[in-house]
């Protein structure tokens, strides 16, 4: 039977590893926004679009090289989860 403390922990450490596999990406996402708005304000170029196209491709870039990490991560997390039922 699960008690309304074991629920409280389960969201809490579902949000975790959310936010464990999130943060490297926002983290990329936001770098590349910085030196894109530097570079921007430097040259004087006002271009809106042009912090779209950097921003994503470095997201993919770093979610394809923390895919493993990713899975490793969750598929623990899947079997934390298993286990308990």
């Amino acid at each position: 039977m699960m008690t309304e403390e074991m629920a409280i922990e389960l969201i809490r450490y579902t949000l975790l590893i959310v936010l464990t596999i999130a943060v490297p990406l926002l983290l990329a996402g936001m770098a590349v926004g910085l030196v894109v708005s530097l570079f921007q304000s430097v040259t004087s170029i006002q271009d809106q679009t042009l912090t779209f196209v950097p921003k994503i491709i470095i997201i993919v870039v770093v979610a394809v090289l923390l895919t493993p990490w990713m899975i490793t991560l969750l598929s623990e997390f899947c079997r934390e989860m298993l286990a308990l039922f």
